[in-house]
């Protein structure tokens, strides 16, 4: 669940464990779950609160608690973004159509630790360009997450993610909303910018964990918050597309937290969806 970046500065870092890491692992198990549960039902005709509600169902399920329900007042369990919505879409009656894309964001908590992830989905209909623009996104992450490592500082994850939509490929970052720390808290210090310099930045040590997700739209970069103070759409009414990962900072390599290879088995069986490959050189050295 992306948040609005902001200019405080001087906040607390907390570094975990290998047993939190654990913990985390399990609510981000319980996430992805969730997501690929998600993606069996996905159909053209169905709505944002069936959906919603088959998952709050799911996660209690499992023993884990919704972690966007009631946060800040946020009224579900999921967050459900269709075409030029960005992110942090509220669930609602609307039927899904043919040619939709449909970002859900989900975010648990298990004994006490957070998982978060995101994944957007593309219905049959939905045209080339507008699937290159997920591949792409999708792609960004693994770009993202490829610097995440002990050494590396939060600006090389941004300008990695940045570079390869703004640069590489003729797509737009979204500057108001980051990615964030996670662990005992949903949103924890630092932030994680989808734009930025090498080099810049909190320097990664491991144990730090984090949410990567970039959001990145087809068109310009500008958005606007709906009267509803939670729904950001892009300002041009393009598509936008997020995915999103926990992960933990390690020596070597970022370690995944949550794991999409179960969304995807979903996908590979809903004949109403449509697969998606991150368009990234750095994903086949990726296992979720």
């Amino acid at each position: 669940m992306g948040f609005f970046s902001s200019i405080a500065q001087g906040k607390k870092v907390f570094y975990k464990t290998d047993e939190e890491i654990e913990l985390m692992r399990m609510a981000n198990l319980i996430v992805s779950k969730t997501l690929a549960h998600v993606a069996t039902l996905l159909r053209p005709g169905i709505s944002g609160k069936v959906l919603d509600r088959e998952a709050e169902t799911f996660i209690r399920d499992l023993g884990g608690r919704p972690a966007f329900k009631g946060y800040n007042g946020f009224p579900a369990s999921l967050c459900i973004s269709h075409n030029d919505i960005v992110v942090h879409g509220i669930p609602d009656d609307r039927p899904f159509e043919e040619d939709d894309i449909v970002s859900i964001d989900c975010g648990v908590e298990w004994q006490g630790y957070y998982g978060d992830a995101a994944f957007t989905f593309a219905f049959m209909g939905t045209p080339a360009p507008v699937m290159e623009l997920l591949e792409v996104t999708y792609g960004a992450l693994y770009q993202g997450i490829e610097q995440a490592v002990a050494g590396k500082r939060v600006g090389d994850i941004a300008f990695a993610i940045q570079h390869f939509c703004e640069r590489e490929h003729p797509y737009a970052v979204v500057r108001e909303l980051v990615g964030h720390g996670i662990g005992r808290s949903l949103h924890e210090e630092p932030e994680v910018p989808n734009y930025g310099k090498r080099g810049q930045g909190l320097l990664l040590q491991s144990g730090l964990t984090l949410a990567i997700e970039p959001m990145v739209n087809m068109g310009r970069r500008e958005v606007y918050q709906h009267e509803d103070g939670w729904t950001i759409h892009t300002r041009d009414g393009k598509p936008s597309a997020h995915y999103e990962h926990s992960i933990a900072v390690r020596k070597e390599r970022a370690e995944i937290l949550s794991d999409h290879s179960l969304i995807h088995e979903a996908i590979k069986n809903n004949p109403y969806l449509k697969k998606i490959s991150p368009k990234s050189k750095n994903f086949a050295a990726q296992k979720n």
